[in-house]
């Protein structure tokens, strides 16, 4: 493939479909993908459908030479006209007062804000990210390097204290996390000192 060439955008469609005898079933647009058999605990199959979709996008990178599929639809997402630009984001949309359909697709920056109901999940590397950083040279002086200061038994100056360079611990023993709350509800309307 030459270089800067493009590949169509991934689009993953994850359906939960009701029956007329109030049952349902769960599919995937991938065709690898073991689907649970149909059955009438739709709240099982819609939390399956959920847990489906956030494996996908687990698992699926977005590519950076990766083409809209937004864009490869006829923008199909979005009322509005774009012009398909910018870095390839993975985009779930799901509306949930509909509920029953999770699309996970490569989308491009420009699309992306222009569907509703869509969230951003995972952005693609830009070029500048996948370049290996350059060496930056370390300044010159005249004055000879200085030998590495220590502030006690192998205790290095940069840590503050013995505990963080994983030197001697507190004699107290280890502290506790967090204090225990007191009553009343914080600082939410209705409840708490403020």
């Amino acid at each position: 493939m030459p270089l800067g060439s493009r590949v169509p955008g991934r689009t993953w469609t994850i359906r939960l479909t009701g029956h007329h005898d109030h049952s349902a079933r769960v599919s995937c647009t991938t065709a690898g993908c073991r689907m649970p058999d149909r059955s009438k605990d739709v709240r099982a199959l819609r939390a399956f459908a959920a847990e489906h979709v956030r494996a996908h996008a687990r698992l699926a990178t977005p590519r950076p030479n990766a083409a809209c599929a937004c864009g490869g639809a006829g923008c199909r997402h979005h009322q509005a006209r774009a012009l398909c630009s910018g870095r390839t984001l993975l985009v779930l949309i799901h509306n949930p007062a509909v509920g029953e359909v999770w699309t996970l697709a490569e989308i491009c920056e420009a699309c992306a804000p222009l569907i509703t109901h869509a969230r951003i999940v995972a952005r693609a590397a830009s070029p500048a990210e996948t370049r290996r950083p350059e060496r930056v040279p370390e300044p010159r002086s005249a004055a000879p390097a200085a030998p590495a200061v220590t502030g006690g038994p192998g205790v290095p100056v940069l840590f503050s204290s013995p505990e963080a360079a994983g030197g001697a611990t507190d004699p107290a023993g280890p502290r506790q996390g967090r204090r225990p709350r007191r009553g009343g509800r914080g600082n939410r309307a209705g409840g708490g000192r403020y």
